[in-house]
């Protein structure tokens, strides 16, 4: 048990890692028509405790999906059956549907090389659903410091800043974080914080992070592994971008580094939102069962599970493609969709703003970090003039994050708008007004 600052927590031990729990975490309980919902998987068993209501009054018989064939202009008719639909739309296990979590472990274990012996998995709303129960699991308002990339993930700062947890920069760079950084943030941190809490928590995007583009190397993933065991770190792993990766083959995560030296101490933070579809919302969350527990537990007390048509959508088009290979082979097309726009826009961006930024070709992922010559703030460009565009919200105000994903409009208009803002104190809108309808939007259009 831990005192500090009034705050009780306690520790919980799994193998050489010790998990800092908070005490909101720690007070959660099944719940009781939670924990019965397993038995009703058992053959013949029919349920009067659960309050679940009559399947025969639901108008929804079957669902039936239309996908598109690579190999043919005709779309192919795949059904999800009755029964199939009427378990999809009854309340279920909130760990996920059988059916799909199957799926999701044969996937982790094929590329991963997870043992399910050691590890657990949870279905969740989308992947930033999964993160936010970890945060509020393991951090303990104005008390705990998270490690962050600079830049990091504006949804999970979003999270954090009204969470009042204090976060902790780590640089990065084209390859991501800086293991020397975090080494010298970790090191330093007596000295340079008397009185504060040493962090325990590090959170990274470590393939084509979103917004700077970087990617780990398998070099510095061992790295920051090993400064994680020095200093008893949990690594929170948001890898939605993963399987986007532009290179000759899939990285090593750090949940495999992590399931190699048996530490339990990496929680993998999984999507499909970029693989699959943004609107079905369906993530999952993998790593030591003690923590994957906790967030089961904080699943149970808010939304019971995640959506049950939307994990049997998901769970029918592996079944369609036969499982984990036909999935994989899946995410290589998809990966092939956006090495081709990252290509265009890399040239869209060379010809028609040259010198005036500065980038790096993002090597996974769907963005492009590019730092503005001149501009102090990018924020009238983006918040003004040109929406679509992200600007950074903690620091590298000159900096902006381009998606690559929709329709490359001509950079020429942005050219424009830069080369005003740096030569020129002028308030933009009174020398260069922009139609709505010719915005530069690269996202969602």
């Amino acid at each position: 048990i831990e005192i500090m600052r009034g705050t009780l927590r306690t520790l919980v031990s799994r193998s050489a890692c010790a998990y800092p729990l908070v005490r909101g975490s720690l007070r959660r309980k099944p719940s009781a028509i939670r924990a019965l919902q397993p038995l009703l998987d058992v053959p013949g068993m029919i349920s009067l405790g659960g309050g679940m209501p009559n399947a025969q009054t639901f108008p929804i018989s079957s669902i039936e999906l239309t996908l598109k064939d690579k190999n043919s202009p005709n779309p192919i008719k795949v059904k999800i059956n009755e029964n199939e639909t009427k378990a999809a739309l009854q309340y279920s296990a909130s760990h996920g549907l059988p059916s799909l979590t199957a799926h999701l472990r044969a996937l982790q274990t094929t590329v991963h090389g997870v043992s399910f012996s050691d590890n657990d998995l949870i279905v969740t709303n989308g992947s930033q659903d999964g993160l936010a129960k970890a945060f509020e699991m393991l951090l303990e308002p104005h008390v705990d410091t998270l490690l962050v990339e600079t830049p990091t993930y504006s949804g999970s700062l979003a999270f954090l800043g009204p969470a009042s947890i204090n976060l902790q920069g780590v640089r990065t760079d084209e390859h991501g974080m800086i293991p020397a950084d975090l080494r010298s943030v970790l090191d330093g941190w007596e000295a340079a914080n008397p009185g504060r809490k040493k962090p325990r928590v590090l959170y990274t995007i470590p393939t084509g992070s979103n917004p700077s583009g970087g990617s780990l190397s398998e070099a510095r993933k061992h790295e920051i592994y090993e400064l994680a065991v020095l200093h008893d770190l949990i690594i929170l792993e948001d890898d939605p971008y993963y399987y986007l990766d532009f290179g000759s083959g899939l990285s090593p995560s750090l949940l495999s580094i992590d399931e190699r030296a048996q530490g339990s101490r990496v929680l993998r933070f999984d999507s499909f939102s970029k693989l699959l579809s943004a609107g079905i919302r369906v993530g999952f969350v993998t790593g030591p069962p003690e923590l994957v527990s906790r967030i089961e537990l904080h699943t149970q007390a808010t939304m019971l599970h995640t959506s049950g048509v939307s994990q049997a959508v998901v769970s029918k088009m592996f079944d369609h493609w036969g499982g984990v290979q036909g999935f994989l082979s899946h995410t290589e097309d998809v990966t092939g969709f956006y090495r081709e726009r990252r290509d265009a826009m890399v040239a869209a961006v060379k010809l028609h703003l040259g010198e005036m930024v500065e980038y790096v070709v993002p090597k996974a992922g769907m963005f492009l970090w590019m730092k503005l010559k001149g501009v102090e703030d990018s924020n009238y460009l983006i918040m003004e003039k040109v929406r679509g565009f992200e600007k950074e919200r903690r620091g590298d105000k000159g900096c902006l994050r381009i998606s690559v994903s929709s329709l490359i409009i001509p950079l020429f208009r942005l050219a424009l708008l830069v080369a005003i803002a740096v030569n020129s104190g002028t308030v933009l809108s009174a020398i260069c007004p922009i139609p709505s309808e010719l915005a530069l939007i690269f996202a969602g259009s």
